[in-house]
């Protein structure tokens, strides 16, 4: 589980086509401190599995399900990637969960100034921002940041000066494309109340009740 809160920024140094997907290499530094193999790295929001390390960088093997729903088969050698190792049980909960389990992708419509904010507008799918609700959680490309309004096709973000110096954000143009997670919460509570054969729990029945 992650938290979405970027421990540093790391560098695309390889990749390589492997059997039915990649192998992708990263440079880094702070996540480096303790990494030991089989540990879960969030790779601009994607929870990646490390397979081998050196002194400055990771390797991890990316599935062919994960270059068709997110945007690593656009990341190039020399890339920014936002980076997070983890949360350990005795951290801070800085963020929100994040899974890495990425939902699907948007594509950058919009970047303007508001006072010392930057404010993304960002278009995706009904699916998408079904479970986005106002001053909401969001993970985009792994940054837990709060949702400022959202409509059918697209949602907006507000960015702080350090967040976009901290992340790879602060490199986006209009038409980037950037990994989104919605929270995981409203899935869950969703699915527990989608009526069944057996369940009782329908309108007509809140109704009765008074609700």
């Amino acid at each position: 589980m992650f938290t979405g809160i970027i421990e540093e920024v790391g560098t695309v140094a390889a990749l390589d086509p492997a059997a039915h997907g990649m192998r992708l290499t990263i440079q880094g530094k702070t996540i480096l401190e303790d990494i030991h193999k089989g540990d879960s790295i969030a790779v601009n929001g994607i929870c990646l599995t490390v397979t081998d390390f050196a002194a400055n960088s990771f390797t991890a093997d990316v599935m062919a399900e994960t270059l068709a729903r997110t945007s690593f088969a656009r990341l190039r050698q020399g890339s920014s990637v936002n980076l997070e190792r983890a949360m350990s049980a005795q951290g801070r909960f800085g963020g929100h969960i994040v899974t890495g389990h990425i939902d699907g992708v948007g594509t950058i419509k919009q970047i303007r100034r508001d006072g010392i904010a930057i404010v993304f507008t960002i278009g995706t799918e009904p699916q998408i921002t079904r479970y986005m609700v106002e001053k909401g959680s969001i993970a985009i490309d792994g940054i837990s940041l709060t949702v400022v309004s959202v409509a059918e096709k697209q949602f907006v973000v507000s960015v702080i000066p350090h967040t976009l110096a901290h992340t790879a954000l602060g490199k986006k143009k209009v038409n980037d494309i950037v990994n989104l997670e919605n929270d995981c919460i409203g899935k869950y509570v969703e699915k527990f109340l989608r009526p069944t054969a057996s369940s009782r729990l329908t309108a007509d029945f809140l109704h009765q009740y008074g609700y």
